[in-house]
Order: C-alpha cells, then structure tokens, then sequence
C-alpha cells in the first residue's frame, strides 16, 4: 500500500515587524469578506434600481425590505471579517452597524407602513438607521486610504451628503435620485473590483496585529 503525502507550504512574508505567514483561514476569512460586500452592494442596488425605476409601485415595498435585510446582513459579516489594524475603530464600525440594525428593528414595528416608507417620509428616523451607513462609509474610507480605490473616493463624501441632505430636507428630489444611483454604481463597481483583487492585500500586515496584540497584553 502505498501513501501519498502532500506538503502545504504557505508563502513568509517580511512584515514591518517581523515574518508572517498567510493560512488558508486568512484566505477564507477575505472571501467571506468580499462574498458578503459583494451581496450588500447586490442588494442595495437593486433596492435603488427598482425605487428609481417604480417609485410609484406599491409591489416592489415589500421587495425593498428583505433586500434591506440583505444588504444589512452582508454588512455586518463583512464587518465581521474585516481586517483593520485598529481594534477600536474596528468595534466601533461593529457597533454603528448593530445600532442601525436595532433602529431599523425599532422603526419596522413602529411605523405602520413598510420600512422603506417609513425611512423616507419620516427623515428622523436615519438618525438611527444612519450608523449602518456610516459603517459602511467607514469600510469605504479604509479601501480608500489602503488602496487607492477611485470609487471609494466618491462614496466616502456621497454617503454623508444625501443621507444628512435629505435628513434636513435640503436636497431637491432629482438630487436626491442622482446621488442614490451613483451610489448603487459606484458600490457595485467596488465589490466587482474587490472580487479581483489579490488576498494577500486584504489580509494585511500580521506582523502589526501581533505586535499591536502584544502590546495591549503588556498594557493589561
């Protein structure tokens, strides 16, 4: 009987703080990451497609909640699976989405129309839902400092401005309508990119999560 062997080599790296190696749970880690942006931004965009397309169907209502719930859980996993070197800023991503989570909890139970309505007509109500797009402006402004990414440039700015804009009631309607589908463009543009992308440069730096790991275990 013979056996065969195989022998998994994973590739050192030279990081800023010593070598590190890539596991395939690291690799698995960034699928999932760009799996789960990949839904959100699928989701959203075809939300903002069928609003700009059918704004007076009342059919598609109901369409726009589970896609919200897709585009939110696709959200929060990826927040999940994130790498970014601080931990706090990290938490504090998790935590504006598991707020606008809970808000757009909150107003579906509230508020007797659909959640859609109920987002638009009562502009308070993205004081709340608001933290789950700031979670996702912030994955939009990490892309965008650690690569350069063009489209991440306009989404950071764009997300703040219609969402505070139509909060105040400061943009006319065709604005409105204009910057939403940028937005869907311009975030199924970045998740198609993403998918392209090498791992590795998802994946980071290890040495600098262990030598930030370190150090909050000397701190404590």
């Amino acid at each position: 009987m013979t056996e065969k062997f195989v022998e998994i080599t994973s590739e050192v790296y030279q990081g800023q703080f010593g070598e590190f190696t890539i596991t395939e749970s690291d690799r698995l880690s960034v699928i999932i990451y760009r799996s789960a942006l990949a839904i959100s931004a699928v989701c959203f965009s075809v939300g903002a497609l069928l609003v700009l397309l059918q704004p007076n169907n009342p059919q598609i209502l109901n369409w726009l909640t589970w896609l919200y719930c897709g585009f939110s859980l696709g959200l929060g996993v990826a927040l999940w699976t994130i790498h970014i070197y601080l931990e706090l800023l990290h938490r504090v991503l998790q935590l504006f989405w598991a707020i606008g989570v809970i808000a757009s909890v909150g107003i579906a139970l509230y508020f007797p129309e659909p959640l859609a309505i109920a987002i638009y007509e009562h502009p308070i109500a993205l004081i709340g839902v608001g933290f789950s797009f700031a979670a996702l402006t912030g994955i939009f402004f990490k892309e965008s400092f650690c690569f350069n990414r063009f489209e991440t440039k306009f989404l950071v700015p764009l997300l703040p401005v219609l969402i505070l804009g139509h909060l105040v009631s400061l943009l006319p309607i065709a604005i409105e309508q204009s910057l939403l589908g940028t937005w869907a463009v311009l975030f199924m543009i970045f998740a198609i990119r993403k998918l392209s992308q090498e791992i590795p440069s998802d994946i980071g730096d290890k040495s600098v999560f262990a030598y930030l790991k370190a150090q909050k275990q000397q701190a404590a």
